[in-house]
């Protein structure tokens, strides 16, 4: 089996591994932001007592799976980097290594989260949904390095744009015509909603796009047998910010599902608005998913050239010619024998004619 550099294996197993642009920076930033929700899930609790630190917890799961699935993911990409720079690419040590790092923030956020909270059973709630989150992050980064890293990017590009515009959301629903009135405030808060699907959707896909095309730019530069990614893998990365958010509803209704029954049992009002939210979450997700794959597409299609133009600019090298045997040197032709100046030629002719 070939090992050397530019054979077909060394070419599959960079095309399909690789290693992730910027992986540290990326676990540094999704650790902040892990970090930060929780903190600001424990102020909220701590803030409101009883029944409505319930429902302040139900209010911000959302936004902590969101944010513990990406850690999860981050950290898993970096340990699965680290490896892939050591040369270690085979499935199991990669799995083992992402699936480890996921576990591992997972304990670290459910102790602060139980730490800081208290024992009582929201609270043991909150935390066990957080470290299933982050060990579904880390399985999810033992698939193709820079693929993961594409997500990864995205998704934190995608809650630093829902961070922005939900910081201006007043001006936002002020833009769309809200008002003192009811009716007024639900249609622009309707049309605030579309328009953080399709930002975000609009983020996802060319973050994911730029930082895919960028990790293949590098990887063929290391590695000249590199296989650039391909549609299959721009289509994955713009999705999987869509994705995420739809995994992370799947927790909050599976595992943090007791945690919303809890604070659906407070009014039938908060029961029918955890419904309202669950259900916009659902379509800002399904918006975010298909939006952000079918722009990452369109941002690698326009890099295509067609068939024709690519002959014409890149024309195959001309096959090299055989030199021709050298041909064998022509005998010189015979040369007179030439006429000695001493010899007396006369002489000989008048002896012959005497004989």
């Amino acid at each position: 089996m070939s090992t050397k550099p530019g054979s077909s294996e060394t070419a599959h197993t960079a095309g399909g591994s690789g290693t992730a642009p910027g992986a540290p920076a990326l676990a540094l930033l999704a650790i902040a932001w892990l970090t930060a929700m929780l903190w600001s899930t424990h102020v909220a609790m701590s803030a409101n007592g009883g029944t409505t630190a319930i429902f302040s917890a139900a209010y911000a799961l959302p936004g902590v799976i969101s944010a513990s699935l990406v850690s999860g993911a981050a950290v898993g990409l970096l340990v699965v980097d680290l490896l892939a720079r050591r040369g270690i690419r085979r499935p199991w040590p990669r799995t083992l290594g992402a699936v480890g790092a996921g576990v591992l923030v997972g304990l670290v956020a459910a102790v602060t989260v139980s730490l800081g909270n208290g024992d009582d059973s929201v609270v043991a709630v909150l935390a066990g949904t957080v470290a299933a989150a982050t060990v579904i992050g880390g399985a999810v980064a033992a698939l193709r390095t820079p693929l993961v890293g594409a997500v990864v990017t995205a998704a934190l590009a995608v809650s630093a744009a829902t961070f922005a515009l939900s910081y201006f959301q007043r001006e936002i629903t002020g833009l769309y015509g809200s008002d003192d009135s009811i009716t007024s405030q639900l249609t622009a808060l309707t049309w605030f909603s579309r328009t953080l699907s399709v930002v975000c959707g609009l983020v996802a896909g060319l973050t994911a796009y730029r930082y895919l095309s960028l990790a293949d730019r590098r990887a063929a530069a290391g590695d000249p047998g590199h296989r650039p990614a391909r549609w299959p893998g721009y289509l994955a990365a713009g999705a999987g910010p869509g994705a995420f958010l739809l995994i992370a509803e799947v927790l909050i209704w599976t595992a943090g599902g007791r945690l919303l029954r809890l604070a659906g049992q407070l009014s039938e009002a908060d029961r029918a608005a955890q419904g309202l939210l669950g259900g916009s979450r659902v379509v800002h997700g399904l918006s975010v998913l298909f939006l952000g794959a079918l722009v990452s597409m369109i941002a690698f299609g326009r890099t295509l050239r067609p068939a024709a133009e690519a002959e014409t600019e890149d024309p195959p090298p001309a096959p090299r010619r055989r030199p021709a045997p050298p041909r064998d040197r022509a005998e010189p032709a015979a040369q007179p024998p030439s006429r000695d100046p001493d010899r007396n030629t006369e002489w000989e002719a008048m002896s012959r004619d005497e004989v």
